[in-house]
């Protein structure tokens, strides 16, 4: 039988849960080698980060296992799950929660699943982890909800390239992630090359293209921008609003990629899209191309976790590099 939450908890480290969210036994907690997240990538997961025991942005997690779980044909209690996942976010206090949901094994071979309740049904498994979640300073939005915005850096163009994925997997943060291994495989390459040298100043994030040439996210993270009218020269600068935190989402036109083709479709992203919604400059949901790069004028990537990561430049793929301030 399930025990409830009340059982001892390890501060870390996976558990396994029911569809209801009840914790399993550990000795029967155990992961097969046909499980379908590990065969096909069958489930997504979502992380959640956790300050003075309550879940960050906890109505779009939600919101995240409600359309995942329609999309892949999941049955899953979001409700019960969430009611559970609240009690280990209070025990944990401070910290982060991964959970990962796979459609359970199936009594047919191969890829597919039976047209039927135990075709729909999944395993669940959640990891806690005590971690400072925010250390930087907090940026308030139009909403009266705050995020961290953190110390800026530097982003650079990746070669690698994300796959263009039909509807509705597209946006989705399903456990197929080759694509972003191998992008931040390329980035810690870099990284390292950069340490080497002694360069002044760090790179916080990659930008990368989709199968089509649309520079749509990044490794871990999904972008914003502005853009001018024509190439910004050397000696030009962007407006002095930027000083001023206050008013850093709020002065001027902000865009962000489409996910409707690749990437995912992130927590961080729709808090922002959500926040900026009604006020004079709602964000433009628009595609950035090659040609787009030399006219930005201000670039950040965000997550659920960091908050808003603004860069203070970003190098082309062409080795030349746009300087924001």
């Amino acid at each position: 039988m399930p025990h409830s939450i009340a059982s001892a908890i390890p501060p870390s480290g996976w558990i396994c849960l029911d569809s209801l969210g009840n914790t399993i036994e550990p000795s029967k907690a155990t992961i097969s080698l046909d499980n379908r997240g590990l065969a096909y990538g069958d489930g997504f997961f979502t992380t959640m980060g956790v300050i003075d025991g309550q879940i960050l942005w906890l109505d779009h997690h939600h919101q995240r296992l409600v359309t995942h779980s329609k999309a892949l044909h999941i049955e899953l209690d979001s409700h019960s799950l969430l009611a559970i996942l609240q009690t280990y976010a209070k025990q944990l206090q401070q910290g982060m929660l991964k959970l990962i949901i796979t459609r359970s094994t199936q009594d047919i071979r191969g890829y597919g699943y039976t047209p039927s309740a135990s075709g729909s049904a999944c395993d669940i498994w959640l990891k806690s982890s005590a971690m400072t979640v925010a250390t930087a300073e907090p940026l308030c939005l139009p909403d009266d909800r705050s995020i961290p915005i953190q110390p800026s850096s530097a982003a650079i163009c990746l070669s690698s390239q994300l796959s263009c994925l039909p509807p509705p997997l597209a946006g989705l943060k399903s456990l197929n992630r080759l694509d972003n291994v191998l992008a931040s495989g390329e980035l810690q390459g870099i990284k390292a090359q950069i340490s080497k040298s002694n360069t002044e100043q760090s790179i916080g994030e990659g930008l990368l293209r989709d199968m089509s040439g649309q520079w749509v996210e990044g490794t871990m993270s999904n972008v914003f921008y502005q853009l001018s009218e024509a190439p910004l020269s050397e000696s030009e600068t962007t407006s002095s609003a930027y000083e001023d935190n206050e008013n850093y989402l709020t002065t001027g036109q902000w865009y962000t990629p489409s996910m409707a083709q690749s990437g995912v479709a992130g927590v961080m992203r729709q808090v922002i899209i959500d926040a900026l919604s009604s006020t004079e400059y709602p964000v433009v949901t628009r595609s950035l191309q090659d040609e787009d790069l030399p006219k930005l004028t201000q670039i950040f990537f965000c997550n659920a976790l960091r908050g808003i990561m603004p860069m203070s430049r970003l190098t082309l793929l062409s080795g030349e590099f746009v300087g924001f301030k």
